[in-house]
């Protein structure tokens, strides 16, 4: 089966006053489909650029990207827009919500370029902030959460619409330990039950060695990519579930009733990335904040 994602050669240098910084070094890559791929590496090695670049928010400098059949690399920005529109979610770090919104107008607002009704999309909405423990913040402006309930808004938005593909930018850097490894248990289901692939950039090893693949960025080459055998993984995940003793919801009670009843064990099955097709599948994803024009990429060099 052909890979969901994949680059050639790929590079990206920034000038930077007088000097060119190299962010990207001859980087060639597969991510398959269904896969939780995480992407390490210390600050400055390029790992924020190659998620950029996977994306789509960054041209590079040569190479090329691939998502699907589609060289997303040699779109013009319009294509690029109705292609993130149609297969691509995002989880931002600096959440990206708008603020004359309400938690739920901001999570249904992807779901309005596929033309939903508005009190259709709000109860998915309110859906899947429930699912994020945030059933009572639904009304709520971003100034009145606090950071991690924003954070979590920002993942119920790039959720709702059921992408091909979530990019995530150290999605849990806001959270506490406890809310993130419950995130991260939902972000497991999803990949499990949708055949969602997810390119995550994180710090935390902890999280990483819960991937299906793990790439090691450092100096903007790909140091290491490796898949880990199911039985690593699995005893990863089991271990680092274990001190949820089996509470999978997210924020307490307002979460739903079916995520919490999951065991640590019964995590470790959402391992397998799924193998439906994506020819298969009917792809239902939009996603708001780049259908704009003047949206900026996540980051940089980080």
């Amino acid at each position: 089966m052909a890979p969901i994602i994949h680059t050639v050669n790929l590079r990206k240098v920034y000038a930077v006053g007088k000097e060119r910084v190299i962010a990207l070094n001859d980087v060639s890559i597969s991510i398959e489909n269904g896969e939780f791929c995480c992407i390490v590496g210390q600050s400055g090695s390029g790992k924020s650029t190659l998620l950029n670049q996977l994306a789509g928010l960054e041209k590079p400098t040569r190479g090329k990207v691939f998502i699907g059949s589609h060289e997303i690399s040699a779109m013009t920005e319009d294509e690029l827009a109705k292609f993130r529109q149609a297969h691509l979610g995002f989880i931002f770090q600096s959440y990206n919500l708008l603020p004359t919104m309400t938690a739920a107008e901001n999570v249904a607002l992807p779901l309005m370029f596929k033309g939903i009704s508005r009190s259709q999309r709000l109860a998915m909405a309110r859906k899947e902030l429930k699912n994020m423990g945030l059933g009572g913040r639904a009304e709520h402006m971003p100034t009145e959460m606090s950071g991690g309930q924003q954070q979590r808004v920002g993942i119920a938005r790039a959720f709702v619409s059921k992408p091909r593909v979530i990019f995530a930018d150290e999605p849990t850097g806001n959270l506490d330990s406890i809310t993130s490894k419950q995130v991260l248990y939902r972000m497991l289901q999803i990949s499990k039950q949708m055949g969602t692939t997810f390119v995550m950039v994180t710090h935390e090893p902890e999280l990483a060695s819960c991937a299906d693949r793990i790439i090691t960025i450092l100096d903007g080459k790909v140091q290491s990519d490796v898949v880990q055998d199911p039985a690593t993984r699995e005893r990863n995940r089991e271990a680092l579930f274990a001190s949820l003793e089996g509470n999978m919801r997210i924020g307490g009670d307002s979460a739903s009733g079916e995520v919490h009843q999951k065991t640590a064990a019964e995590l470790a099955s959402y391992a397998a990335p799924c193998c439906r097709s994506p020819a298969a599948r009917t792809t239902q994803t939009v996603n708001f904040a780049h259908s704009f024009r003047n949206i900026k990429a996540i980051g940089n060099t980080a």
